[in-house]
């Protein structure tokens, strides 16, 4: 019988794909192309292990998988359109409710793929080619009233930021919001680990709105993202994510005997 693999980057991961089974452990994000997310249905089929979970991972890197799957946390009438025929069952059910809508690449982040449009008569003109390619998420466009950044780092580090942006609707820092530190209260808290938790992610940046003072609602997810105007330093920030990782390995490495390691295992950290 042939040890438990543990494999700490893509090439191995690439290489040992076919062999690997029940145990084995990927700690890596992988690189996954949007045509290859059936991959991972065949690692959790063949209960493949992750750091970060396959779940979380696939949640960071769409925004319509998040729409569908975190779809309780969001702002009412969130949805994901697929094709014109989705499109045209939401413009005949949604156009007397909505004035303008925005939109949201499936893919892109930093604010770069939200577009505001007029109408939903609009959004039909252009869905299906650049820059509205399917799939999307369509949303009324909400006056938001609070625009919270939360980076929670496991059980290490939990810290909020509100982001204003007086040019734009976007609050993205990096297109021209500020930042200023913000107090969770433990109803945010809980709502931000229940986000976690239902996505399975072990780390995460969330983004929480208030609409008219009314929430919280989760506007985006990620594992990971720009720390500019939180308190943490790059390089804690980076220290505590390894930690993170090494908890996972020691506790799986409890579970399992023999292993091998493909690549280069991370060395012990200390935050």
């Amino acid at each position: 019988m042939r040890p438990y693999y543990i494999v700490f980057n893509y090439q191995n991961f690439k290489k040992y794909y076919l062999e690997l089974r029940e145990g084995d452990l990927i700690v890596l994000r992988i690189p996954f192309k949007k045509n290859e997310i059936g991959l991972i249905v065949d690692l959790i089929y063949r209960k493949v292990e992750a750091f970060p979970s396959f779940l979380s991972q696939i949640l960071s890197s769409s925004k319509t998988l998040q729409a569908e799957i975190l779809w309780e946390f969001m702002p009412p009438y969130t949805l994901v359109v697929r094709d014109k025929i989705s499109l045209l069952s939401i413009f005949r059910e949604f156009s007397h409710k909505f004035d303008k809508v925005i939109t949201k690449e499936d893919r892109a982040n930093c604010g770069m793929g939200v577009h505001l449009w007029n109408s939903l008569e609009e959004v039909f003109n252009f869905a299906g080619y650049p820059p509205l390619e399917f799939p999307f998420v369509l949303q009324p466009f909400y006056k938001i009233s609070k625009d919270i950044r939360v980076i929670i780092l496991g059980d290490y580090h939990i810290e909020a930021y509100q982001r204003i942006n007086t040019y734009n609707f976007r609050q993205n820092l990096f297109l021209g919001g500020e930042a200023k530190s913000y107090k969770l209260s433990e109803e945010e808290l809980d709502f931000c680990k229940r986000v976690i938790e239902r996505g399975k992610f072990p780390h995460a940046h969330l983004d929480l709105i208030y609409i008219e003072g009314e929430g919280p609602y989760l506007s985006e997810i990620n594992l990971k993202g720009g720390i500019k105007g939180a308190e943490i330093t790059t390089e804690a920030y980076e220290k505590i994510i390894k930690k993170l990782t090494l908890d996972f390995i020691k506790e799986w490495e409890k579970k399992y005997s023999p292993i091998m390691y493909l690549g280069k295992p991370l060395k012990n950290s200390t935050v």
